[in-house]
C-alpha cells in the first residue's frame, strides 16, 4: 500500500475525489484549506493501482503549477492485511515515477562512483591474481554497476532519451576506468597471469551468456516488486567487473589472445544484462504515461532491442569460432 498525498486548489478536490473511487482507494481524507487556496488531500491506495493515480492526477493537475503529488511508503499497517492480499502487495509492480527516481540515483557520474570503481577494481585485481574467491566476491558487493546498467533499460522502455545517454555515459566510464586502473596495476605490481581465477574470465562460453541474461532479468525484477537489489546488484558485478580487470590485466602483460576473450566475455555480459532487464520492463508494463511519448518508447525500445539483438549474435558467432577453431 502507497498513501499519495496531494497539494492542490481546493476547486479540485470533487475531480481527485473520483479518482480515488476510481483507482479504489482504501481511504481518502481532506485536509483543511489554506490562506492561499491549496488544501491538502491524501488517499490509501494499493501498490497495483499507484501508477494508475499517479498517472491520473498528473493528468487532472497539470495546468495548475503549484500544485504536488507526493507518494508516501507504509512500514506497517494495522490490522494486518489478510494473507491473500499481502501475497498481492509483494507481488506489485512500483510505480513508474518511483522506479525512476531510484535508477537515475544509481546512474549518477559523481565522486563515489569514481571512489567505489576504484576501490573495485583493486580488490578484484587483486582476487584475480591470488586466485582468491572470497577477495573477488568482496569486490563485486563494493562494484556501483547495477545503477547504470538497469537506468540505461529504463531509459530505453520509456523512450527517455536524457537516461539513455546519461546511464551509457557512466557505464563507460565505469568499465573503462577499471580497465584503466587494472593496466596500471599489472604494471607496478609483480604477478603471475596463471591463476584459476584470472584465466576463467578470458574465455566466452553459452554458459557465460545464460548467467548475464539471468543476471539483467534478477535485476530488472527486483527494482519492479521492490525487493533488496543487493545480491543482484552481486551478480551484475560478477558479469561485468572481472571480466573488464582481466582484460586490462592481460593487456598490460601483453597476452593478447586472452585480453581478447576478456574483451569478447565483458562485451557478451554487457549486451546480455541490458536485452534481459529491456525485456523484463516491457513485459512488465513499465510505460511512459502519454500516448505520444508511448508511441516514442515503442519505437525506442524496438531499435534498441534490434541493435542488443544484433550485436549479440555477432558475439555469440566470435565465440563459436574461437571455441571450434
Amino acid at each position: 500500500m502507497k498513501y499519495i498525498e496531494i497539494i492542490a486548489e481546493h476547486t479540485s478536490a470533487k475531480n481527485i475525489a473520483t479518482i480515488s473511487e476510481k483507482v479504489k482507494a482504501e481511504d481518502f481524507r481532506l485536509g483543511g484549506i489554506g490562506d492561499d487556496g491549496m488544501q491538502q488531500m491524501r488517499m490509501l491506495v494499493s501498490n497495483d493501482n499507484v501508477q494508475l493515480a499517479l498517472d491520473t492526477l498528473q493528468n487532472i493537475l497539470g495546468a495548475q503549477a503549484t500544485a504536488h503529488i507526493v507518494v508516501l511508503s507504509i512500514e506497517a499497517m494495522l490490522p494486518r492485511q489478510v494473507e491473500e492480499d499481502a501475497d498481492k502487495e509483494d507481488s506489485a509492480i512500483s510505480a513508474r515515477e518511483v522506479l525512476y527516481e531510484d535508477v537515475e540515483r544509481g546512474a549518477q557520474l559523481d565522486s563515489n562512483f569514481y571512489i567505489l570503481v576504484t576501490l573495485s577494481t583493486i580488490v578484484a585485481s587483486i582476487g584475480l591474481i591470488e586466485d582468491n574467491v572470497a577477495v573477488v566476491i568482496g569486490a563485486m558487493v563494493i562494484a556501483p554497476l547495477l545503477g547504470p546498467n538497469l537506468a540505461l533499460s529504463l531509459g530505453t522502455a520509456l523512450g527517455d532519451v536524457r537516461l539513455i545517454r546519461k546511464s551509457a555515459l557512466t557505464l563507460f566510464v565505469g568499465l573503462t576506468l577499471s580497465t584503466l586502473l587494472s593496466i596500471f596495476l599489472a604494471y607496478i605490481i609483480p604477478m603471475e597471469t596463471s591463476s584459476k581465477e584470472l584465466l576463467s574470465r578470458t574465455t566466452a562460453s553459452f554458459d557465460s551468456i545464460l548467467l548475464a541474461l539471468a543476471s539483467g532479468a534478477a535485476a530488472a525484477l527486483s527494482l519492479t516488486t521492490g525487493l533488496s537489489g543487493v545480491l543482484v546488484g552481486v551478480m551484475v558485478a560478477v558479469a561485468l567487473l572481472p571480466p573488464a580487470a582481466t582484460l586490462g590485466i592481460m593487456l598490460a602483460k601483453g597476452h593478447i589472445m586472452q585480453a581478447a576473450g576478456a574483451g569478447l566475455l565483458l562485451l557478451v555480459n554487457v549486451v546480455c544484462v541490458n536485452l534481459a532487464s529491456k525485456l523484463v520492463f516491457f513485459f512488465k508494463g513499465i510505460r511512459p504515461r502519454t500516448w505520444f511519448e508511448q508511441e516514442q518508447a515503442k519505437k525506442s525500445m524496438l531499435r534498441y532491442t534490434i541493435a542488443w539483438v544484433a550485436t549479440l549474435l555477432i558475439l555469440l558467432l566470435l565465440i563459436f569460432t574461437r571455441i571450434y577453431q
